[in-house]
C-alpha cells in the first residue's frame, strides 16, 4: 500500500472494500491514477478478520461465490496466489463455498498493495467546485478529483452529499433514500475446547435469534477453537443499541448446544450496514454527469461479495467512457 503524494487524482474512490478496490485496479490498468480512501484502519470493509489472544476470526462476510465467468476467472486466479481456498461445497457439489487464506482480509490487503490507498481519512465534506470534485477530510487535508466513485453504504454516502450542499435529481434521491440495509451483531468467542459444530465447520439454526455460527478452526483460519457467531437481522435491529457485552452473553448462551465448551473470552461487533435488503436495478448508479459523480456497491451489485466486484467494474466501465 503506498503512501500518495498526489493529491489531485483523476478519480477519487471512496471505500476501500472489494467494490472501491476492484474498480481501482480496472481504472489503473486502463491508466487512471485514482486514490481510495477509508475512513477506517484497514481495507475490505465487510471482508473483515480479527484477533483475540491466539484466535483468529472472520467476523463479517464469511465466504466468497461466483456465479458469473469474470468473477470466477478472479476467484481462480486468487486461488493460485494462495489467497483463497475451497471451504466447503453446496448440495449440488458444484457450487464451492470459498475462504479467505489466511482469512477473509487476504483478498483486498493483496489488491490494495499496487494502488493508492490512504486509510483513516474520514470526509467530512464532499462539493464541487467549479469542473472538479473537492474532498474535505476530517483531519484538514483535501484532495481535488476530475471524478468521484462512491463505494460506502449509500446512507453514509448521502450524508457526504448533503454536507457539501450536491444537488441530486428527485428521482435520484428518491432512489438513493430506498436502499436500505439489514444491521448484524457478530459475536467473537474463543473456546476452551472443541465446539460441536460438525464439518465443514458451520450451522445455519432454523429459527431463533442466532442465523449463523462458524467455526473458524474448522474453518482452518484459527490455531485455537474460536466461533463466529451472527444474530438474525431482526434482532440485531431490535438490539443493535443495547449494552453490547449483555446482547453478545445473551447470544452466547443460545448459541451453547452447538458451542460445546465455556467461552473463554468473547467480543461483539454491530455491522449496521451488513447486507442490503434489496439489489437496485442498475450495478451502478450515475449522480452527475460533468464533474462525474458515481455510487457503487453490494446494495447495486448484489448482496454478495461478487455483487460488489460487479458493481465496481461497472462503474470503473462508465468512469472510462465518460472520461473518452
Amino acid at each position: 500500500m503506498s503512501n500518495v503524494s498526489q493529491l489531485n487524482p483523476d478519480i477519487l474512490i471512496v471505500g476501500a472494500g472489494m467494490a472501491g478496490l476492484l474498480a481501482a485496479a480496472d481504472l489503473q490498468s486502463s491508466g487512471f491514477h485514482s486514490i481510495v480512501v477509508d475512513k477506517g484502519r484497514g481495507v475490505g470493509g465487510r471482508l473483515a478478520s480479527r484477533r483475540i489472544s491466539s484466535a483468529t476470526f472472520d467476523h463479517g462476510a464469511q465466504f466468497i461465490t461466483a456465479r458469473t465467468p469474470r468473477f470466477a476467472a478472479l476467484l481462480n486466479e486468487w486461488k493460485e496466489l494462495g489467497l483463497v481456498a475451497e471451504w466447503y461445497r453446496g448440495t449440488n457439489k458444484e457450487h464451492i463455498y470459498w475462504r479467505g487464506v489466511p482469512s477473509m482480509t487476504a483478498v483486498p490487503k493483496h489488491l490494495s498493495k499496487s494502488l493508492h490507498v490512504r486509510l483513516e481519512m474520514k470526509m467530512a465534506v464532499l462539493k464541487q467546485e467549479g469542473s472538479h470534485w473537492l474532498a474535505i477530510f476530517e483531519n484538514g487535508e483535501t484532495i481535488t478529483a476530475n471524478a468521484v466513485l462512491l463505494t460506502a453504504p449509500v446512507p453514509q454516502s448521502l450524508a457526504l452529499l448533503d454536507a457539501g450542499g450536491v444537488a441530486l435529481e428527485a428521482s435520484m434521491r428518491e432512489q438513493l433514500e430506498a436502499v436500505e440495509y439489514e444491521p448484524c451483531m457478530a459475536v467473537m468467542a474463543v473456546l476452551n475446547g472443541k465446539s460441536n459444530i460438525p464439518q465443514p465447520g458451520l450451522v445455519r439454526p432454523e429459527s431463533g435469534p442466532v442465523a449463523w455460527i462458524a467455526d473458524n478452526q474448522a474453518k482452518g483460519i484459527s490455531a485455537i477453537s474460536a466461533v463466529t457467531i451472527h444474530a438474525t437481522p431482526a434482532f440485531s435491529l431490535e438490539h443493535q443499541d443495547d449494552d453490547r457485552q449483555k446482547v453478545g452473553q445473551y447470544l452466547l448462551e443460545v448459541a451453547a448446544p452447538w458451542l460445546g465448551s465455556e467461552t473463554a473470552e468473547f467480543q461483539i461487533h454491530a455491522w449496521r450496514y451488513a447486507r442490503p435488503r434489496h439489489e437496485q436495478d442498475h450495478p451502478c448508479l450515475i449522480l452527475n454527469q460533468s464533474p462525474s459523480l458515481l455510487v457503487a456497491g453490494d446494495a447495486f451489485g448484489g448482496p454478495r461479495v461478487e455483487g460488489a466486484a460487479l458493481s465496481g467494474w461497472a462503474a470503473a466501465e462508465v468512469l472510462k467512457e465518460l472520461k473518452d
